[in-house]
Parts: structure tokens; sequence; C-alpha cells
């Protein structure tokens, strides 16, 4: 699948059995992401999906980037702050749009079971954790 681009002059879909997942080094090793629109790396508009499997936790980081988050399957545990707290996640169910302002700390976990949340920015993508031993790029 060729991933459609900002400004590109022709019709595109994606169907679900079609998205292209990968490992993402920022993320946990089972933790997957599909680019779905736009380069990602680029200061351009993208829109990426981000699957997370059941138990799986993204420990307290930032993004550069404004993000807008729609809950595409699942439910998405998502709570503020830079230590990870249980009793912070909110939960948002298939459906829901979460904005989240550049810089905010947060946090994730697959509580309840694999989610898929589908974020659309302004790239460069950019995910920094608040405790750098968090961050799977440095071991």
């Amino acid at each position: 699948m060729s991933t459609h681009h900002v400004d590109q002059d022709v019709f595109r879909s994606v169907l679900q059995e079609n998205i292209d997942w990968q490992p993402f080094p920022a993320f946990p090793p089972a933790a997957r992401l599909a680019v779905m629109v736009g380069r990602p790396a680029e200061p351009a508009p993208y829109v990426v999906r981000v699957k997370l499997p059941a138990g799986e936790r993204l420990m307290p980081h930032r993004h550069h980037e404004d993000r807008v988050y729609t809950v595409v399957s699942g439910v998405f545990y998502i709570g503020r702050g830079d230590v990870f707290d249980e009793d912070k996640l909110e939960a948002y169910p298939p459906g829901a749009v979460i904005v989240l302002p550049g810089g905010t700390p947060h946090f994730h976990w697959a509580r309840s079971g694999e989610y898929v949340t589908q974020v659309t920015a302004i790239g460069p993508i950019s995910l920094d954790y608040v405790d750098p031993r968090d961050d799977p790029r440095s071991t």
C-alpha cells in the first residue's frame, strides 16, 4: 500500500485489511503504527494509526505537535501528568475525539484490551519520554 500525500491530486482510500502496521522505534516492541496520510517526519499534516495490544503501556511522554486522537476501536485509556498514575486514566470509547495540546505530558494504557487510535497532526512527528529510561530507543 502506498501512502496518500497531502496535495496529491488522486482519489485514494485505505481499507482496514490493507493497513500496513509497522513497529515504531519510540514504542514498546508489541505496539504498532501505520501511516495513513502524509509523511510524518516532514513539517506537514499527517494521519497515523496507533495499535496498542492488551496490557501494554506508553509511559509518560510529550509530543511537540498538537494532536487530535480519534478512537477507532477498543477503549483508549489516557492520563495526564509526568508520572504514570492509574487513578488519572480516563477511558474513551470508539468514536471519541480527544484534543491534546503539544507539550502536554500524558500516558496510555491498553487496560481493557487492544485499542486503535487515529492521530491527526502537523509534523514532524515526535515523542519524548519524561523519563529517558522509558524510551525503547535508548536500550
